[in-house]
């Protein structure tokens, strides 16, 4: 039987071409799993590929979960507090170190004024530079402060003439001073002296429940939580970024994640001196968000000032990432941003992540704890604690801060 020469040159080309169609599928394989990688990180398809992102955004707006009911407060009401009719001398302190600080300070303060009968002076406000300092009214509401206090401490709004600095003795005391402290080491210099200046230390930087019960829980809880207002030109601006950034999140329902992130930090030595990982950069965030499920059209907020190419990282996987230099309004940024160490800015960056819906703390400390207080307390507690995912993904309910999961935060001492 002879053989048909078109059919044999028709088999060669249908067997040529399966064997181009399998190289060009494989070489398409590889491509995708080759991508150029981030910088120190393993190999990782789901991050490297545009096209799987862009897929994976379009599956999903995100793990965004509903916030929970405000709480109440089970603190005693001022009128249940007993009448201080005599008072004597007086406590002062200045806010240092930024808005996560002052409300502990402020807490501190109150509690020792009390337990002395004494009359609390309305602090000044002190930034990190020499000379750097604000009166109490350029950021916070005086009246809610005063008004808070009413009935529980005396608050004057600065000191009589006739008393001079140089009667008061200055006593640092722990953060989250007992009232033990308060009598065995304060009350006897105070009875001395007549007049004491008070400056808090923060042995540690986390604001768990303590296991015993102190009787002056409910008055803590009443300064931290009761006290502390901005005045309004302040919180409009705040308002003002809030607004501007559910206007770009409208994909995803209004909703943005804060995050606070400040490249200056990460260089510290509390950064490194730990042995377990206690800061994370805009590298390990972007890979955090992904794994953890938020798609590429995420709207983010950081607390860096002013951009730094190092984020460019996580605009590239989240392009509308912002700081506040670029969502404040502009007739405000003169005054609120003029400075390399605004206490402006910081005050901004705190009630801003009291306010997102969801906080993701790249670095450990005072200021994670302080604002997971105040969302406790408004029921926005979709924190979100970051980790090394080894794998492409990991369940969100597994990152929640232990403050939430585990209800170990003191504001829940103060909140039913």
């Amino acid at each position: 039987m002879g053989v048909d020469l078109r059919q044999v040159v028709a088999g060669i080309l249908t067997i040529t071409m399966f064997v181009m169609l399998g190289d060009m599928l494989k070489r398409d394989y590889i491509g995708n799993s080759e991508q150029e990688r981030f910088p120190g990180e393993a190999r990782d398809v789901e991050f490297d590929s545009g096209k799987v992102m862009e897929k994976f955004a379009m599956k999903t707006n995100g793990p965004w979960m509903e916030e929970s009911e405000e709480l109440t407060p089970c603190w005693k009401k001022k009128s249940d507090f007993d009448l201080v009719e005599d008072y004597k001398g007086f406590v002062t302190f200045s806010l240092t170190n930024g808005p996560e600080y002052h409300v502990s300070q402020i807490s501190d303060a109150v509690v020792i004024a009390r337990s002395l009968q004494a009359t609390l002076v309305l602090p000044d406000i002190r930034g990190d530079r020499p000379g750097d300092e604000r009166k109490f009214e350029e950021i916070y509401d005086v009246g809610k402060f005063i008004n808070g206090l009413d009935g529980v401490v005396k608050v004057a709004r600065e000191l009589p003439v006739s008393v001079s600095l140089r009667d008061f003795e200055v006593i640092r005391v722990p953060n989250r001073v007992t009232e033990e402290y308060i009598a065995e080491k304060i009350e006897p210099v105070f009875r001395r002296k007549g007049n004491i200046r008070v400056a808090s230390y923060f042995p540690t930087l986390n604001m768990r429940k303590t296991a015993q019960k102190s009787g002056s829980d409910s008055l803590s809880c009443l300064a931290m939580f009761d006290t502390l207002e901005l005045k309004p030109e302040v919180n409009e601006v705040v308002d003002d970024m809030v607004t501007r950034l559910k206007t770009l999140s409208r994909h995803s329902d209004g909703r943005f994640i804060a995050v606070d992130l400040r490249v200056d930090m990460l260089e510290k030595k509390g950064c490194h001196a730990s042995a377990t990982k206690s800061c994370y950069n805009a590298h390990e965030i972007a890979l955090f968000l992904r794994k953890v499920g938020f798609g590429s059209d995420t709207v983010i907020y950081l607390t860096q000032s002013r951009w730094d190419e190092s984020l460019d990282v996580l605009k590239d996987i989240f392009p509308k990432t912002y700081t506040k230099e670029s969502i404040i309004p502009a007739e405000k940024k003169t005054k609120f941003l003029g400075s390399e160490d605004s206490e402006f800015e910081k005050v901004i960056d705190f009630y801003l992540c009291s306010r997102s819906d969801v906080f993701v703390p790249a670095i450990s400390g005072l200021f994670y704890a302080n604002v997971a207080g105040k969302r406790i307390a408004t029921g926005k507690t979709q924190i979100l604690v970051p980790a090394e995912i080894p794998g492409t993904s990991s369940p969100i309910t597994s990152h929640f801060s232990p403050y939430i999961s585990k209800r170990n935060h003191m504001a829940y001492t103060c909140f039913c």
